[in-house]
């Protein structure tokens, strides 16, 4: 390392989301010089990103917030899932009360991330053309960052409006009396659809795969209640941190199949008048390894959907007879009346697997079998999960090497936070970690508390230069495969695999367990973070593996 004038900051974090957020705090509390930035004006990550009609959280509160007592013995929720709108006020009321705002710098942008190995620095350049350089580069983008739009014939004509769900207006759309195309029936449209329908004149929703959701059982909450309960709120943050979803609970411990069919019916009805995701993640063992237990979960869900559906040609095309895919091995979403907007005038079902999309008009959508005229089309299409803005910052490591490049044929990361050629660098919430399969708060702060251990390790040892090993990062994502080809997630066509993306290698791209993850991270810590190549003030050492 040449004897160059020491980088503006220690640490430069990139998203203010959940995990941007939360590492903030902790390296602020360690003593690192730390800067934020974000292209958002506002923090929320997500939630400042997603403010479409509906838009709200799949996790209930009090497991969908940070553990931080300063900050939830200050704070009440309206709703047992909030929206975005709360949202955002709850991360305004987390900066405001941990004081993080004198190091963020929002509305900006990160054009490009180049690793400099003559100063062994990261130099970012930003989108109001001002630089910054930092000792270690922490990518908190999260696996949703990165909208996927559908390559569409002649969508250039359209002379309506059009829009990503993940990229609504921040000033907002009317939905009131318009005649809307909705394409794609996962989370955000679901969502957008139960709005929509109160209001449109016409909704057509364009459906390749139905979408097998939960109900919500939405309810609100009030200030005396939540104080009441803010007793047992330790213990439900410590208890989160040791399940495979980074829920209050998770699956039983006896199979589906070793249960009479009363006991498992039973079962079934009590997760399902729960609400929420509690059907996904408490339910018996097996669901998710063993296609016979898997079946009787789908036909429990398929039997009480139908019984809300009155054509039943609709309910044929919303929950089949045969499954689609196994439940639960694409991400169940939460509807409060999806259901029952089908029995209404102005809403219709369009199957594209029976009527394909042939191109978008200047006046609406042509399809195989005619046209559909709208003046506002919803891409609720997803995203490039995982690797999308992590590509999109243009990361460059060793010899010049794209992350786009070292990701071409394969998602590769070490722990799911580090790559092999990109020194001092951790991305949080990332591919090959639990987040898609995660409660979002959860694994933000089993992250963020292992990366700044991490850093203060590496400062106490003198240690300036870091990286993944390859054999590690090999063998981390061998292992991540490994423990998929047990589970029955890669029988789904689903953006976990990487298949909502024409193009991308299709693998699993979570750790499906939030409290294996971390077992397995802190044993990593515990054998001096064994897996890292480090370069301390006497050379290249690799720690023990």
């Amino acid at each position: 390392m040449s004897h160059s004038p020491p980088p503006d900051y220690d640490v430069v974090i990139v998203g203010a989301g959940f995990s941007g957020i939360y590492l903030l705090y902790k390296l602020r509390q360690a003593g690192f010089d730390v800067l934020l930035v974000d292209a958002a004006e506002q923090p929320g990550g997500i939630w400042y990103w997603n403010r479409y009609p509906g838009a709200r959280v799949d996790s209930q509160v009090p497991l969908y917030e940070f553990s931080i007592a300063e900050v939830w013995k200050s704070w009440t929720w309206s709703e047992r899932f909030p929206g975005w709108e709360e949202l955002r006020a709850y991360f305004l009321h987390v900066c405001d009360t941990l004081d993080l705002w004198p190091a963020m710098r929002m509305k900006t942008r990160v054009e490009s991330a180049p690793f400099d190995e003559d100063t062994a620095c990261w130099r970012l350049k930003l989108d109001d053309g001002g630089k910054v350089s930092a000792r270690f580069l922490l990518p908190a983008l999260g696996f949703a960052s990165k909208p996927y739009i559908p390559d569409i014939l002649g969508l250039s004509d359209f002379e309506g409006e059009w829009c990503h769900t993940a990229r609504w207006p921040q000033e907002g759309i009317d939905l009131s009396g318009r005649r809307i195309a909705l394409i794609g029936t996962g989370a955000s449209g679901v969502q957008v659809a139960q709005e929509a329908a109160s209001c449109a004149e016409q909704l057509t929703l364009f459906q390749r795969t139905p979408i097998l959701a939960l109900p919500m059982r939405q309810e609100k909450l009030d200030a005396d209640r939540q104080l009441r309960e803010k007793s047992e709120y330790p213990a439900v943050f410590q208890k989160r941190l040791t399940t495979s979803g980074g829920f209050e609970c998770q699956s039983l411990d006896i199979s589906a199949l070793a249960v009479t069919e009363e006991e498992r019916t039973t079962h079934f009805e009590d997760l399902w008048q729960r609400g929420g995701l509690r059907f996904w993640y408490h339910n018996f063992a097996d669901i998710l390894t063993n296609e016979d237990a898997n079946r009787h979960a789908y036909e429990f869900w398929r039997d009480e959907v139908r019984e809300r559906i009155c054509d039943p040609t609709i309910a044929e095309k919303l929950a089949p007879d045969e499954p689609p895919h196994p439940f639960g091995t694409k991400r169940p979403s939460l509807e409060q009346n999806y259901y029952e907007i089908f029995a209404q005038d102005n809403v219709t079902l369009v199957d594209l697997n029976d009527t394909a999309i042939t191109r978008v008009t200047e006046a609406g959508i042509e399809t195989a079998t005619g046209m559909i005229p709208c003046d506002l089309i919803v891409f609720a299409t997803g995203f490039d999960a995982g690797r999308g803005g992590l590509i999109d910052m243009n990361i460059t490591g060793r010899g010049g090497l794209a992350l786009a490049e070292a990701w071409k044929s394969e998602i590769k990361a070490y722990l799911g936070m580090a790559v092999a050629q990109f020194p001092n660098m951790l991305f949080a919430y990332g591919p090959l970690s639990p987040s898609g399969f995660s409660n979002g708060p959860t694994s933000a702060e089993i992250q963020g508390d292992w990366i700044c251990d991490f850093l203060i390790w590496l400062r106490d040892n003198r240690i300036g230069l870091f990286e993944a090993d390859a054999l590690a990062e090999r063998s981390w994502t061998d292992m991540v495969a490994q423990v998929g080809s047990m589970t029955l997630f890669p029988k789904a066509e689903s953006w976990y695999m990487g298949a909502n993306i024409p193009g991308k290698p299709r693998q699993l791209i979570n750790f499906p367990s939030v409290s294996g993850y971390a077992d397995l991270c802190h044993d990593v810590a515990r054998h001096d973070y064994r897996g890292f190549i480090r370069n301390t003030l006497s050379g290249m050492e690799t720690a023990p593996k």
